[in-house]
């Protein structure tokens, strides 16, 4: 489950996680929409990203938001393809938690990856995804933080 397209790092890593054993990812995608605009902006500011906290989002929800999340769909499934690995996937935009349950028992799938941002206020209540699916799919849940651009260029060596 992720909510912005992965990076490349986020790709290596997770298709990583199990060494040279053929992997395949069922990716369902829910970008975080205009009712999160409140709980971001908390993140940002506890994570001193206050230039972040301040901006309207350029996210946008329902329809508006589909064509873009598709996109970045696209650019996972398809990174994820070229390092080998199956992958199908999703736009979800209601009710992941239970689509995410229903795929784990639909793929018999060994295990969850919760590939998102930090998130806070929704960590702390244990409202977050990785919390919720943890008592819902049956199967570990492993929660990763994604990484950023600045993640990747300090990685790098760029400035």
């Amino acid at each position: 489950m992720i909510e912005k397209p992965l990076t490349p790092a986020d790709v290596e890593f997770v298709s990583s996680l199990h060494g040279d054993d053929p992997t395949s990812f069922v990716v369902l995608m829910q970008p975080r929409g205009k009712q999160d605009i409140l709980l971001r902006a908390i993140d940002d500011v506890a994570l001193g990203e206050f230039d972040d906290a301040v901006r309207e989002g350029a996210e946008t929800a329902g329809a508006q938001a589909e064509l873009p999340a598709e996109r970045a769909l696209s650019h996972t499934l398809d990174a994820l393809r070229a390092r080998g690995a199956e992958a199908i996937g999703q736009v979800v935009e209601k009710h992941p938690i239970d689509l995410l349950k229903s795929v784990v028992e639909q793929t018999k799938a060994d295990e969850v990856i919760v590939l998102t941002t930090p998130h806070f206020v929704e960590e702390f209540f244990h409202r977050d995804w990785a919390s919720r699916a943890r008592h819902k799919v049956g199967v570990p849940v492993l929660k990763l933080f994604s990484h950023t651009a600045d993640d990747q260029s300090q990685d790098s060596g760029e400035s």
